[in-house]
């Protein structure tokens, strides 16, 4: 081999890695680049379809702090992620603990329980529809009362966060398991010693050792948590009234069914913001537990 060919082999490996990441490249910038740009671009607008876009600056985002139905919106979202994501944090804990323990067809058991995690969000909010049925439903038909799930504000919303529950808890069992799971049996063997009593060695062993593990679900949940929509959509349509529309079902609205969309833009960004700045504050606090 010529001392040129040799150059141009060695210049062809070193340039071919590029060649292969020019696809993910590519599709990043179609696919999330330009339409993240494009949406901020609108929220600045007022668009209309078949009349101009006009510029009106900051007006979308001022409006998402006046708009009545967007505070609305917000709260909702506040209260049914409050309740869902720390149930969820809680009983994925306590399973853990529990599968953690050696018992009878434990494996079968651990299986039956994340199979919800597999199953389709829209498909389990259509499911329980049929579950919450006030006439004919499941639960009603095993009650001697008809209890208004789906008709009464409040209780709608707990139905929400009751299928929220069911679907994420067994997301937050298996971390928590693999956590478990990765803890040294010496250093049980040892606090078995010193300690009284199991609530003892949860408390002052097992709970600080996973405690970075719970920050990191805790940041997980939130933030997918935000963003629900499937289920409010399938299992209530957001109502009675207003009272299950969540924010992301109201930007939804808004963008496609009421076509303000500088209006719906904004209304993503500020949700995007959000997002960000709880990301920012968790990670801030496992650098704090890290150092």
């Amino acid at each position: 081999m010529s001392q040129a060919e040799g150059g141009v082999r060695a210049l062809w490996k070193s340039k071919i890695k590029f060649a292969f990441l020019i696809p993910a490249v590519v599709w990043v910038l179609i696919f999330t680049i330009f339409p993240l740009i494009y949406s901020l671009r609108m929220s600045f607008f007022n668009i209309r379809i078949g009349q101009g876009d006009v510029f009106i600056g900051l007006t979308n985002f001022a409006r998402v702090f006046t708009n009545e139905q967007a505070r609305s919106a917000a709260l909702v979202t506040l209260k049914i992620v409050v309740v869902a994501v720390a149930v969820e944090l809680v009983l994925g804990l306590a399973l853990a603990v529990l599968f953690n323990r050696v018992m009878p067809a434990r494996g079968l058991l651990r299986t039956i329980l994340t199979m919800p995690l597999f199953a389709t969000p829209i498909a389990i909010g259509y499911l329980f529809f049929t579950i919450f049925y006030e006439e004919g439903g499941l639960i009603n038909g095993l009650i001697p009362w008809k209890v208004p799930w789906l008709s009464d504000p409040g209780l709608a919303a707990l139905s929400i966060s009751m299928v929220d529950i069911w679907q994420w808890t067994p997301f937050c069992f298996l971390v928590f398991l693999a956590a478990l799971q990765g803890l040294s049996d010496e250093l049980y063997e040892a606090a078995m010693i010193e300690a009284s009593s199991g609530w003892q060695i949860f408390r002052y062993i097992t709970l600080p050792l996973i405690q970075p593990t719970i920050v990191i679900v805790l940041l997980l949940r939130l933030a997918e948590a935000l963003k629900l929509f499937d289920i409010p959509f399938s299992l209530t349509g957001g109502g009675p009234g207003t009272a299950t529309q969540v924010y992301s079902l109201f930007t939804y609205r808004t963008g496609l069914r009421f076509f303000d969309l500088g209006f719906a833009s904004a209304l993503s960004y500020v949700m995007l913001v959000v997002v960000m700045i709880i990301v920012s504050f968790f990670f801030r606090h496992l650098r704090q537990i890290y150092d």
